[in-house]
């Protein structure tokens, strides 16, 4: 517990007896203390401390244990011994300890029983945090369970829970000969106005689940089971979490935290700088305010940053400066600052044992001065008014001063009328009457007075923007279709109002993109993803998305899971897009991240289905399923419009049981799991849909078992299949499976799309094919680049022709001498083709442009048609080109390269094939 330099008990042991009355009594009171002290003890002398608490009466042992501690840690904290954390965490375990055994205290006296169950205690405030100091009360909450509290046999459990509450807290805070051992103040019990001292569980969970105040919700970021039924204790915390710690980020606590803050300065008793009267722990940069400032930031962001969760003040300061929230110099200074308080806040309580934060006056204050080591009380105010001035400064820049800003006040509809003209709305007269209808009370988004002042702020900042947009009534009524859609709006509003870069990127989905527009209107709290410091970066490989799947499961189980998957993937889908239309990734990577997504999720959601219908139905010995991925999603480069092509196999026998209370057959056990997995990837929950799911792709397709095993799929892709049911093998993928499984099926794949073939059927087929889709599905626009003659069709239909083809330009086998043209990443396949000699390295440049623009106009383009000017420069942005212009010559361009490659390979001419078709 000592620091570094040396401790200087001689000299601590003076200013104790000089100084503090309180502290000279109590070494007087125990002269074997003080010995030991004196002798530079310091672990012994806390150790004897301890051990007052060995009397066999609670109400002694606990005042003996307290007085022996407060005296050793007292001493050992002005020698230099023991630091600040080594104090409060030992004078909080002693109010733990106290607590536990007043309540089997109070218990055994009434019913003689030896136990403390359904009896709890939750320790707040600081001694929840660890940081008790050394006067200070506990603010305790006791709960109680009435089946399990122990109690009389003619006992009313109620009535019981209530005895000892009374007891718990005489034993802790009367007054008896040998002093009192801790002060109770029970009144941040849920409604401490009307409710018992102790509170029923259920009535408590009613109380924080609909009824709580926000001042209770940073309480509770300290709260802590710490006595009696500590189990019971830590169960009711975790139920209470989502009132806590939201997931949906609400700036709104630092308006209520500044309202209360202001209230503290305003009732205050003393001055507003450090001087006598001065309240360290009220007064303004004193300590309550950085509490709150860590508090404010934690409540903020830790629904989503579970690494904010932690109890104490420094801790909390730490871990929001580690995870970027707030300036490390910021948390340096607070951190110091707060320390360096509570150690002054001590000194005033050692005087006389007394629980004060004011500076005293005259020779009282140099008194304390000269306890702490200083000259006089002038050094201890030329020092706290310096510290307090930065703590302050920092304090106010979260929730400003009170004079920087007036409230919001509504704009009257004519004024509001001419400000929409100004901006060159249309008709604004009509539109100012429909934008001041939102505030009537017919939408609920809009209802509350608190909805309502916090939109009349944001309003004005959000107009500006959306007219300086392409399309402002398209954001207009876009943004409509939001407030129209959710219950309550005052958290987004408060969230664009305190981030003012988040109301330029939403104004941007509601004009570019109508699927982030669409998701915003189904769940505003989107926005909140990109508040994350990391959430414009791209997601990290399949392992990390689902493991933060998983961490964001409010419980263990099956639904929980589901709802978590689709938080997640909603999340990474929302951020990406906002990444691709602003031009912060490369469309490319985009769709790389949009697969890994899905295959976490598909991976996540199969497990978790397949251990759910074990549950019933068994496992069927050695035998397990597999998910084929095919299409985009097998070549793992996705759009935000694709669907999962999707197949399902079985290894084993098809005959064999499943071993479970309701056994299956393995036919119907792989078939109804299959269907388990699909709906678990695309029926919606709580938290909307997933993914399409198209499993049309298996053998026989819609006619065919939903799941096959791996010898019969082998069996009808070498006698049965088409020849488009193998160029859809060319981009198959195995993404589920133990890896002997899968090692078996891709040899099946192998076999297959390794066989030999007819070239001249196999061209005839392609064509075929080709023009079979060229007839009956054209492109959608100008800038679909997938569908036009010369775009990601062809190029995908030559790949396939040459993979399936199998050989080399001299004639060896194409697996054997570049594996690489076979990957399902065509991609990497056009590289292995070339290198093969059996296309141009030229095709890898349309490829990757016709790519980026398929992924992006997804978003921007959705139909194929050019999109508005903003949505053109967007994606021209993303395909790398710094107009719409450019873009289009360049797609001419690629359109035109990828036709000479087809001709060269397949003798027709595709270009020439587009013109003579009829629109």
């Amino acid at each position: 517990m000592g620091e570094n330099r040396k401790p200087d008990w001689e000299h601590a042991l003076h200013r104790a007896r000089s100084h503090a009355p309180f502290l000279a009594r109590a070494l007087d009171r125990q002269p074997e203390l003080a010995a030991l002290l004196a002798a530079g003890e310091g672990a012994a002398a806390l150790a004897w401390a301890r051990a007052q608490g060995d009397h066999p009466d609670t109400e002694v042992a606990l005042r003996r244990e307290r007085l022996a501690l407060a005296a050793a840690l007292a001493v050992g904290d002005l020698a230099g011994a023991f630091p600040l954390a080594a104090v409060v965490g030992e004078l909080t375990a002693f109010a733990d300890r106290a607590l536990d055994r007043a309540i089997r205290t109070a218990i055994r006296e009434r019913c003689d029983a030896d136990s403390a169950a359904g009896f709890i205690a939750l320790a707040l405030g600081k001694q929840g945090a660890g940081e008790l100091n050394y006067s200070s009360d506990i603010d305790p909450i006791l709960l109680f369970d009435r089946a399990m509290l122990p109690r009389r046999a003619t006992d009313d459990p109620g009535e019981a829970a209530q005895r000892y509450a009374r007891r718990v807290v005489a034993l802790l805070a009367g007054n008896t000969a040998e002093g009192y051992a801790l002060r109770v103040d029970l009144r941040l019990r849920p409604a401490s106005e009307v409710s018992p001292l102790a509170v029923p569980v259920g009535a408590a969970l009613t109380h924080y689940q609909g009824q709580a105040l926000a001042w209770e919700r940073a309480a509770f970021t300290r709260a802590r089971a710490a006595a009696g039924d500590v189990a019971a204790g830590e169960a009711f915390l975790d139920a209470i979490r989502p009132f806590v710690w939201r997931s949906q980020l609400d700036f709104g606590a630092i308006a209520e935290i500044s309202a209360l803050t202001h209230r503290i300065r305003d009732s205050g008793k003393g001055p507003p700088a450090p001087g006598p009267r001065f309240d360290l722990k009220r007064g303004r940069g004193g300590i309550r305010e950085i509490e709150f400032y860590a508090q404010t930031h934690q409540l903020i962001h830790g629904g989503r940053d579970l690494s904010l969760r932690v109890r104490g003040t420094r801790a909390g300061l730490d871990a929001l400066a580690g995870a970027g929230w707030i300036e490390a110099d910021n948390a340096r200074v607070l951190g110091e600052a707060y320390d360096r308080l509570r150690v002054i806040e001590h000194r005033l309580q050692m005087v006389n044992d007394r629980q004060t934060h004011a500076l005293p006056e005259g020779e009282a204050l140099d008194n304390v001065a000269r306890l702490d080591g200083l000259a006089d009380g002038a050094a201890l105010v030329a020092e706290l008014t310096e510290l307090t001035a930065s703590t302050a400064r920092i304090y106010e820049e979260l929730i400003g001063r009170r004079d920087a800003a007036p409230a919001p006040v509504a704009m009257p509809a004519s004024a509001l009328a001419g400000s929409l003209a100004a901006w060159d709305f249309p008709e604004p007269e009509v539109l100012a009457e429909r934008i001041e209808s939102w505030r009537d009370g017919r939408h609920a988004a809009i209802r509350s007075p608190q909805a309502i002042a916090a939109w009349d702020r944001l309003a004005p900042a959000l107009l500006t923007a959306m007219a300086a947009s392409d399309d402002p009534m398209r954001a207009i009524t876009r943004w409509e279709r939001i407030i129209e859609s959710v219950p309550s709006a005052i958290t987004t509003f408060r969230l664009l109002d305190a981030r003012p870069d988040l109301t330029r990127r939403l104004v941007a989905a509601l004009t570019l993109a109508p699927v982030l527009s669409d998701e915003l209107a189904r769940k505003p709290e989107l926005l909140d993803t990109l508040i994350d410091r990391h959430a414009l970066d791209l997601p990290g490989d399949t392992q990390a998305i689902m493991a933060r799947m998983q961490g964001a499961a409010v419980r263990e189980d099956y639904e929980a899971l589901l709802d978590a998957i689709r938080i997640v993937t909603g999340e990474i889908r929302f951020a990406l897009g906002i990444q691709l239309i602003e031009g912060l990734a490369d469309p490319l990577a985009i769709a790389r991240a949009l697969s890994r997504t899905a295959e976490a999720a598909l991976q996540l959601a199969a497990e978790a289905s397949a251990r759910e219908f074990a549950l019933r139905h068994g496992r069927i010995a050695g035998s397990e399923l597999l998910i084929l991925g095919l299409g985009r999603l097998g070549g793992g480069a996705l759009t935000h419009a694709s669907d999962l092509d999707i197949v399902y196999l079985f290894t084993g026998d098809f005959a064999a049981m499943s071993d479970g209370e309701r056994p299956l057959g393995g036919t119907i056990y792989y078939n109804r799991l299959a269907s388990r997995v699909s709906a678990a990837l695309s029926v919606p929950t709580a938290q909307g849909a997933l993914y399409e799911v198209d499993t049309r792709l298996r053998p026989q397709g819609n006619q065919g078992p939903l799941a096959v095993s791996c010898e019969a799929f082998g069996k009808y892709q070498r006698e049965a299949a088409w020849t488009w049911e193998h160029m859809a093998l060319a981009r198959a993928r195995v993404l589920y499976g133990s890896p002997q499984a899968r090692s078996e099926l891709e040899g099946v794949l192998a076999e297959v799309l390794h066989a030999r073939r007819d070239r001249n059927a196999l061209r005839g087929a392609v064509l075929g094919m080709r023009a079979e889709m060229a007839k009956h599905k054209p492109p959608t626009g100008p800038v679909d680049a997938k569908l036009a003659r010369g775009g990601l069709v062809d190029i995908e239909f030559l790949v396939h022709y040459l993979q399936l083809k199998g050989e080399t330009a001299d004639g060896r086998p194409l697996a054997e001498a570049e594996p690489g043209a076979l990957s399902p990443d065509l991609e990497q396949a056009l590289a292995g083709l070339a290198a093969a000699g059996l296309i141009g390295p030229q095709l890898a440049g349309p490829h990757a442009l016709m790519s980026r623009m398929l992924v992006a106009g997804r978003l921007l383009a959705p139909d194929g048609s050019i999109p508005p000017p903003s949505g053109a420069r967007a994606l021209a942005r993303a395909c790398g080109f710094d107009c719409f212009a450019g873009l289009e010559d360049a797609f001419a361009a690629a359109r035109s390269q990828v036709a000479r490659a087809w001709k060269q390979i397949l003798g027709t001419d595709i270009l020439a094939d587009e013109q003579e078709t009829p629109s």
